[in-house]
């Protein structure tokens, strides 16, 4: 006897009388069915056959459901890019929100402005620094630009009118003239005198300048030879910068006539006059400093 794929099969056709009864009367009644055992057999085997494929379907899914958990536990335990997800980085630091130092405060009010220098040079009573001939006019020579001049002799008088001529001393003594200080000075042939005359306030001063007729007398000496004395025709100004009144007279040492021509004089002039308010102002920068620092 063999055993098939499909269950038992026996030898000889199918239908075949048995050997137990030679005259096909009658089936042994204790014959079993072959055929239908060959198909439970048979049938047998299939469920088997199908059970073993669906077995191995079966564990190679358990398998892999427990690879696949494996994978997910050991990636949510260890991160082979050393990257980390949001929920895992640390939190950074707190940062204060007020300084533990006091900020810096101001004042909500505009500091006060500098003092004025004109403020100090237009009141005797601010304007105490010490006055002279040589603080006024320092050094023996003078330069403006590329002129050097050489300085004479200097004066100082408190009878106003003894350094005028004609109608100026009249005026100066009229207004409160306290005193006049000259200075002299030559280049080439060319002389100048300056004076100063003092007031005890501005206004005085600026009507003294506004009124001037006449004019300074020129002051002879230390190297300088008389000049515009004696009718000869002279350079004359007038000007006012604070408490000051200052004026000039500028010609030819030679006594030879001033023209408009004669730019020289001219320039003399105008430097004597320019230094003379520089020399000014700077008294009423000196004390406004001064001030500034007391905090006045």
């Amino acid at each position: 006897m063999s055993f098939g794929q499909g269950g038992p099969s026996w030898g000889g056709p199918e239908g075949q009388q048995s050997p137990q009864d030679p005259y096909g009367t009658h089936t042994a009644p204790d014959t079993p069915d072959w055929a239908a055992l060959a198909d439970a057999s048979a049938a047998r085997a299939r469920r088997k056959r199908w059970m073993y494929i669906g077995g191995g379907v079966l564990a190679t899914a358990v398998v892999g459901a427990i690879v696949a958990t494996a994978v997910v536990t050991t990636n949510s335990g260890t991160n082979t890019d050393n990257t980390n997800s949001a929920s895992e980085l640390p939190t950074p630091e707190t940062l204060p929100t007020e300084s533990a130092q006091p900020g810096p405060s101001f004042s909500s009010q505009a500091p006060p402005p500098p003092p004025n220098p004109r403020d100090f040079i237009s009141s005797a009573k601010k304007d105490t620094l010490p006055l002279s001939a040589d603080s006024l006019f320092p050094g023996k020579k003078l330069k403006m630009g590329d002129r050097a001049y050489a300085k004479g002799a200097t004066n100082t008088t408190t009878s106003c009118s003894a350094a005028t001529q004609g109608a100026l001393g009249g005026v100066l003594a009229n207004n409160g003239c306290d005193q006049v200080i000259r200075a002299t000075y030559s280049k080439d042939g060319v002389a100048v005198t300056v004076g100063v005359a003092v007031f005890d306030t501005a206004a005085q001063a600026a009507k003294a300048k506004e009124q001037a007729s006449g004019g300074l007398a020129s002051l002879p000496g230390g190297g300088v030879p008389t000049f515009c004395r004696g009718g000869s025709v002279c350079l004359r100004t007038a000007n006012a910068y604070g408490r000051y009144a200052y004026f000039t007279v500028s010609g030819f040492t030679s006594g030879k006539n001033a023209t408009t021509a004669d730019k020289d004089v001219y320039t003399t002039s105008d430097d004597l006059a320019e230094f003379t308010f520089r020399q000014i102002h700077q008294r009423g920068k000196t004390q406004a400093s001064a001030a500034a620092v007391a905090g006045q």
